[in-house]
């Protein structure tokens, strides 16, 4: 197995959330042949792969492998080739890296226990990791004792980041309707403007964080969509708003909360709308935690081995990935990997370097399992 070949393939050929069924039949091949029992279809286009070597801990790593839908401007000979869509975040490291410590692991003759390789769908706001504990992640394939994972990020390539603790903030999806009355647009005096609610709605949205959530707290709110009209002559009925909100406290995601609800209702009230907006969470990832002891375990596994880490501050980004630890009960660690100093996630730029950081992204992931499983000496 080529790993940049098969980085450069899962690029070019990015699918988005629940529709990975070309990445997880690249995937599920990989595992076969290298020995894995292997089981397709879980959550829809979920992989589970189980490496099992005698009586020992079983440590789950995971990778994420949607894309997003966004343009790719990167301008690389294997740019995305399917219109609209483009590996943002990073997933195409994450399934090569997986599969890379997969297979140094099988490689590995000195430890004892169960790998769990989980590659998970639709981590992109679609819930992914609570669709495969919906599907019996657990109950089929066991309980980890810990649960493993990495995220790659425009820091200095091939360094390794950590932090104990909340690491990742909570996230929320929210969309906004607000309802107008529609018209011709040479004649706004016989309507309610939804634009116009928006936009204002939009400045004043802005004003939450700076007169709302103290200084010494954090939060962040993102309106990341605006949607309404048609043509630029007709005053449209509606207008919709989505929303990224981020937080690491959860008193302070309720008020950010009850303010946005008290915002939308006082512009359309305001604006003399006859109806009240819509405000709808249509889905929350919870904070991301670092079991502090597996935690400083992982990073002195990384110390022993060479790897570059650094240990950093909570990321404002989000991951559905402590879902898996929660619901298990058990320690999880997730880590950064740097990628270079390119343009950040999400971005249409976003261009990883291919390597150290692949190499570093396999021997993070196989050492920290090695960390928990049970050592041969010889």
């Amino acid at each position: 197995m080529d790993l940049e070949a098969v980085y450069r393939d899962l690029h070019a050929h990015p699918e988005l959330s629940f529709a990975e069924h070309r990445t997880a039949g690249i995937v599920a091949g990989h595992l076969r042949a290298l020995g894995l029992d292997v089981t397709e279809g879980v959550a829809g286009t979920g992989v589970v792969g189980l490496l099992r070597r005698g009586e020992g801990p079983t440590v789950m790593l995971r990778a994420d492998m949607d894309a997003l839908p966004v343009e790719e401007d990167t301008g690389l000979p294997y740019a995305s080739r399917n219109p609209g869509v483009m590996h943002a975040c990073g997933h195409d490291v994450h399934v090569t890296c997986l599969l890379g410590a997969v297979r140094a692991l099988v490689a590995d003759d000195g430890w004892l226990g169960t790998l769990m390789a989980v590659f998970q769908p639709a981590e992109e706001g679609a819930g992914g990791a609570a669709a495969m504990l919906a599907d019996g992640l657990f109950e089929r394939f066991g309980t980890p004792d810990v649960c493993l994972g990495q995220h790659v990020a425009p820091l200095p390539a091939g360094v390794v980041a950590y932090c104990p603790g909340v690491a990742f903030a909570a996230s929320d999806s929210i969309r906004i309707v607000l309802h107008g009355r529609g018209g011709h647009g040479s004649r706004p005096e016989t309507t309610v403007d939804p634009v116009l609610m928006a936009a204002s709605l939009i400045m004043r949205l802005q004003t939450i964080v700076s007169r709302e959530v103290a200084a010494t707290e954090s939060a962040v709110v993102t309106v990341g969509a605006v949607h309404a009209g048609t043509r630029g002559n007709i005053i449209p009925d509606d207008a919709e708003l989505r929303l990224s909100v981020r937080t690491f406290d959860p008193g302070v995601r309720d008020r950010v909360h009850a303010a946005i609800g008290r915002l939308a209702r006082a512009e359309a009230a305001a604006a003399g709308a006859d109806r009240e907006p819509e405000v709808v969470v249509d889905n929350s990832f919870p904070l991301t935690v670092n079991e502090p002891a597996a935690t400083e375990r992982v990073a002195e596994g990384f110390r022993a081995v060479g790897l570059t880490v650094s240990a950093v501050g909570p990321a404002s980004g989000s991951e559905d990935f402590g879902l898996f630890g929660a619901a298990a009960g058990v320690p999880s660690v997730y880590w950064l990997l740097g990628g270079g100093e390119c343009d950040s996630n999400h971005s249409p730029r976003f261009a990883p370097k291919i390597n150290p950081t692949l190499d570093v992204g396999v021997a993070a992931l196989a050492n920290s399992a090695k960390t928990f499983f049970l050592q041969i000496t010889r």
